[in-house]
């Protein structure tokens, strides 16, 4: 016999002869034992896994990875932590510090922070392990995101203002309305409530009160667009006000006349009228006021009351030209 040759002996020949396997035989063998195979890992698995609790080196490997990336959200969400207090801090410096220098509001804390909060834009993470995890983690990214986008918007705005600070410079109404430092000017009436000079109530005054003689002349206090002449029989009498763009605006009232029309572009110094009695008023003066974003604030808080008639014309001289009209 040679090789792996079968011999089996047949009875009616009464000799050995080699023995051939059916080729269906081979193959109804061979799934039986690929399928008792399976059926042997299965309970080897079901053993291993439920009865002895124990679990596969590959199952022990993906909760290692898992634990490992677990942590690493951890991490992130502490650095994240981090990051936010550092955009928290300079939030605050940006409205107290930096949008203060050019005359701007502060961003209020609920747009800031719009846009969170309501509907659960996190609910499709819920059905993971480590749901918590990546909900946190997804939430903070885009409270970040929301706050550094805004905070980038308003450097954008600083930026554009900061380029523009020289021109800011001279629209900022800065200088006396009229030669204060002359004897023929005194101060009548301050900023705020006063003893109202025709019904004796008390009133909020919205600006200050220059008196003079009629005909002194009222300057521009900052550079400008003339956006109204008018005549308040009642009230300002003649007046123009002057549009200095950066959120000012300021009114010079119960003038004699008015020097510049309305659409005229004016320098700080320039002449725009001159003193009278006009409108609801019962001596020659100048009602000047200063209109920050819609608001009357305090005209002293933006020139020396204290200036000289020699400085006074040396101001007007520098910063403006008397042309008329």
């Amino acid at each position: 016999m040679k090789g792996n040759r079968k011999y089996k002996f047949n009875h009616e020949t009464l000799a050995y002869e080699i023995h051939q396997i059916p080729a269906k035989a081979k193959l109804s063998k061979g799934l039986i034992m690929f399928l008792l195979s399976i059926i042997v890992s299965l309970g080897y698995y079901f053993i291993y896994t439920e009865y002895f609790n124990l679990e596969t080196p590959k199952m022990l490997s993906l909760k290692r990875q898992n634990e490992e990336l677990a942590n690493s959200l951890e991490l992130v969400n502490k650095r994240f932590e981090s990051v936010e207090k550092s955009l928290v801090a300079l939030q605050m410096r940006d409205n107290y510090v930096y949008r203060p220098i050019f005359g701007m509001d502060e961003i209020p804390e609920d747009i800031r922070n719009a846009g969170f909060g309501g509907v659960d834009r996190y609910s499709y993470l819920q059905n993971f392990e480590k749901s918590g995890v990546l909900s946190k983690t997804a939430f903070t990214l885009d409270v970040l995101y929301k706050k550094a986008y805004v905070q980038n918007r308003s450097f954008e705005d600083l930026t554009q203002l900061a380029k523009s600070a020289d021109e800011m410079t001279f629209c900022v109404p800065a200088i006396p309305p009229v030669n204060i430092g002359s004897k023929r000017i005194r101060y009548s009436s301050s900023f705020g409530y006063r003893k109202d000079p025709f019904h004796g109530d008390y009133r909020m005054h919205k600006g200050v009160d220059l008196s003079g003689p009629a005909g002194e002349p009222i300057y521009a206090t900052g550079n400008g667009k003339v956006v109204e002449v008018g005549h308040d029989f009642f009230g300002y009498g003649n007046f123009v006000m002057v549009d200095h763009g950066f959120g000012y605006k300021t009114r010079y009232a119960h003038l004699t006349k008015a020097n510049v029309t309305t659409g005229r572009i004016v320098k700080r110094g320039e002449v725009i009228g001159f003193m009278g009695n006009t409108g609801r008023s019962k001596g020659p003066h100048l009602h000047y006021e200063v209109i920050y974003r819609n608001k009357p604030v305090n005209p002293l808080n933006y020139y020396n009351p204290d200036v000289d008639e020699e400085s006074f014309a040396a101001l007007i001289n520098t910063t403006g030209s008397n042309e008329q009209v």
